[in-house]
């Protein structure tokens, strides 16, 4: 067993029927460590949790947990992880505090026992603790759905997009709790499509159609952007697009915002030149800035790469 790596995947492979949904994926999770699979939906998020989860089995490949084997040794897996499937799945007609005791019961603990663990989350809930999970808010179900994934002490939580179609408060408030459970020594696994979420893990994996295709640190994947990026706006945006997607000299045009983002061919490309072509195409008002890429950028240069 590598007692550094808390979580070993080696070349997963998953098909469903004629659709390839992972092809050759490979990481590692280091233990105490926030680890972040970024990426559209449909990218194969969902299919490496349900794999490292033991809810489903790959076609090749294998993965561990704390040198268990998803395949052979599931029963000893699922008790060390908690798992947070990206659809509410707790029981809609059980109250707050029911749920919460069901899943402790299941594992063979209370709340009491492990009542630290969830302390500064289920405080939040507590004073909803005998409304019916049906009647809670998103960001109410996502922190009850959490607390019933910690009850039991897991080594390991892994979590499937658990901030999608919640607020942006409460998706400040998630990755609050998720920090502090860090500090705590749990190791995180969690997938999102929200590329400003990269930002806060420790390492993130961006993946597309299957394959996984960068794995480092936000700071080390954003220092690697190749190009020179460009800001560009105009009077009519949608005109803008059109014809910055005819420039032949330019390497990648995508929409951001108000914005149209753009990558040259060659490494470098002077604003100068493409407000050239813009006014030959009889634009107006033309504001081209030199910008800092974002995720959601070096994500878009990897895809066309």
């Amino acid at each position: 067993m590598d007692t550094k790596h808390i979580i070993q995947v080696n070349n997963l492979k998953k098909n469903y029927k004629t659709v390839t949904a992972i092809e050759d994926i490979n990481f590692n999770v280091s233990k105490g460590e926030i680890f972040g699979l970024i990426g559209p939906d449909g990218a194969g998020k969902t299919s490496i949790f349900r794999i490292l989860t033991t809810l489903l089995i790959p076609d090749e490949g294998s993965a561990t947990i704390e040198g268990y084997d998803v395949v052979h040794d599931y029963r000893k897996i699922r008790s060390l992880i908690g798992y947070m499937p990206g659809k509410f799945s707790l029981y809609l007609d059980m109250t707050v505090r029911e749920n919460i005791e069901f899943f402790a019961t299941i594992f063979g603990t209370t709340i009491d026992k492990n009542y630290h663990l969830i302390k500064d989350i289920y405080q939040q809930i507590e004073p909803f603790r005998n409304r019916l999970a049906r009647n809670l808010s998103g960001g109410m179900k996502q922190k009850l759905a959490l607390s019933c994934a910690l009850i039991h002490k897991p080594s390991v939580l892994v979590l499937d997009e658990p901030t999608t179609g919640v607020d942006a408060v409460s998706r400040k408030e998630f990755w609050e709790m998720l920090v502090n459970l860090k500090e705590q020594g749990i190791t995180i696994l969690v997938s999102t499509p929200y590329m400003d979420e990269a930002s806060l893990c420790h390492r993130v994996g961006l993946i597309q159609n299957g394959q996984i295709l960068s794995i480092d640190t936000p700071e080390a994947i954003l220092n690697n952007f190749p190009k020179k990026l460009l800001a560009v706006r105009s009077t009519n945006t949608f005109q803008l697009l059109q014809d910055l997607r005819e420039n032949k000299d330019l390497h990648s045009v995508y929409p951001s915002g108000s914005k149209i983002h753009v990558t040259g061919k060659k490494e470098k490309i002077h604003a100068s030149q493409v407000k050239e072509f813009l006014i030959a195409r009889n634009h107006e008002k033309i504001e081209i800035n030199d910008i800092t890429p974002t995720i959601e950028d070096c994500f878009i240069e990897l895809m066309g790469e």
